[in-house]
């Protein structure tokens, strides 16, 4: 997704609404607070035994997954996918994009390729050019790669969890982490994650963006339905995780359809919104979160996000009107893109029964 800044007509002056500039003004705005925020993602895909010509003969239909077997910890299967998956690896190391692992994941084909570490700009980029190198080595193998969130109903979706955490401006000390604060969580940390909590249902937009993203929010998914928290806890929103220098929050709720620079926009935002305002964090849940009855949910369609997107007063005073107002319209021509079409189940459910 790529767009350029515009031009206030009245004033002549040049409103920042590109990804990246939405993202460099978060990282602004933590630094005016004393904070160097530092990311880490992990973006899943799917790899597809059909090339990207084939996939569009088909209608994106009928694909044969590079993978008869779930991916996860399956070693032999990861091998026999190694020839894209390391080639991919090896790329992405020579175009300056380190590579900290990749690993089979929780469906037919599925992958995850894990990056270093590093501030959020930067960490954004590398996405930008992962995104772009994955399809890319595919296709020279003859293969080909989706990133959508829910490619088939029938199988995982596929995730970007975003790590994030706060660090003193010269990188020196990390300032979530307090050996004496409950959870081994600093004070700064704890205002922080309920930043993000009190803001995930109307900043849901920048982690889920199209159609197709609310299909990844399934019950017993491995993509969560509810905006909690949780110490080491898959089956929430959000997860306090590492210790020491490690300690950070993970952001459960972005699909791989995400643009990291929005995502990684939203995380900041919400949670310096938490810092500013201090806040206040309740005790971590234990047990299912599918099952809390006492928690926030995330919107379950894009019509739902658009509506809490656009009554929201905290979206417009983190990210100014003109943003708010360009992410909303952005939103509404995907809501209206999707019905201007007639869809595959409409034809089954419909043609002849009718």
């Amino acid at each position: 997704m790529i767009m350029c800044d515009l031009l206030d007509v009245d004033t002549g002056d040049y409103i920042e609404v590109a990804p990246r500039s939405i993202l460099r003004r978060q990282v602004e705005v933590a630094a005016s607070m004393g904070f160097l925020p530092m990311v880490a993602s992990e973006i899943e895909f799917y790899l597809y035994k059909d090339s990207y010509d084939e996939a569009h003969e088909k209608g994106y239909r009928n694909l044969r997954p590079h993978s008869p077997w779930v991916e996860d910890y399956h070693i032999l299967q990861t091998t026999k996918d190694e020839y894209v998956l390391g080639a991919i690896r090896r790329g992405l190391e020579a175009a300056g994009v380190p590579v900290e692992f990749s690993k089979g994941e929780a469906g037919k084909g599925q992958h995850e390729i894990n990056l270093d570490y590093t501030t959020a700009v930067e960490m954004a980029d590398r996405n930008s050019v992962y995104k772009t190198a994955a399809k890319e080595i595919a296709h020279s193998l003859g293969r080909s790669v989706t990133f959508m969130a829910k490619p088939d109903f029938g199988d995982t979706g596929s995730s970007c969890h975003i790590h994030s955490s706060l660090w003193s401006l010269d990188g020196a000390q990390a300032v979530f982490d307090d050996h004496h604060g409950p959870h081994g969580m600093s004070e700064t940390f704890q205002h922080y994650l309920a930043g993000l909590i009190a803001t995930a249902r109307e900043f849901s937009l920048l982690w889920a963006p199209t159609v197709n993203s609310y299909k990844r929010f399934q019950l017993g998914s491995w993509a969560p339905t509810g905006i909690g928290w949780g110490i080491d806890n898959r089956t929430l929103g959000f997860r306090k995780v590492g210790h020491g220098k490690g300690t950070r929050v993970e952001c459960r709720i972005p699909g791989a359809d995400a643009n990291s620079y929005f995502a990684f926009a939203g995380t900041l935002a919400g949670g310096l919104y938490g810092i500013r305002n201090r806040v206040p964090l309740e005790e971590p849940f234990v047990g299912n979160g599918y099952e809390a009855p006492h928690i926030g949910r995330i919107p379950w369609n894009l019509p739902d996000a658009i509506a809490l997107w656009e009554g929201s007063t905290i979206a417009r005073e983190c990210f100014g009107d003109e943003v708010h107002h360009h992410i909303l319209t952005m939103a509404q021509a995907e809501w209206e893109a999707f019905n201007h079409s007639v869809t595959d189940w409409e034809l089954r459910r419909y043609w002849e029964r009718i």
